[in-house]
């Protein structure tokens, strides 16, 4: 809609909107890159970029449970290996 509005300022059209003009800037600005009209990540990229920090973040909090837990079972594993039958 912007777009087709250019015969006004941009300051004009964000009041007219509600928002803030920094705001419409940046919009047109992400709709100017995923038509491939300017570099950086397109929308799609950034939906997967955040999906995929989300993921990794949690693997980490995953990990810093496993990793301590696999060494208390790994412990008591080993000491009570030793007391079965037929083991010195």
């Amino acid at each position: 809609m912007a777009r087709r509005l250019r015969d006004k300022p941009i300051r004009e059209i964000a009041k007219d909107l509600g928002i803030a003009e920094s705001c419409l800037r940046n919009w047109l600005a992400q709709a100017d890159t995923d038509d491939g009209k300017r570099e950086g990540l397109t929308s799609e990229e950034r939906k997967e970029l955040a999906a995929l920090r989300r993921e990794k973040r949690r693997l980490e909090v995953e990990n810093e449970i496993l990793v301590p837990a696999a060494a208390y079972f790994a412990r008591g594993r080993t000491s009570s290996q030793k007391d079965l039958p037929g083991r010195r």
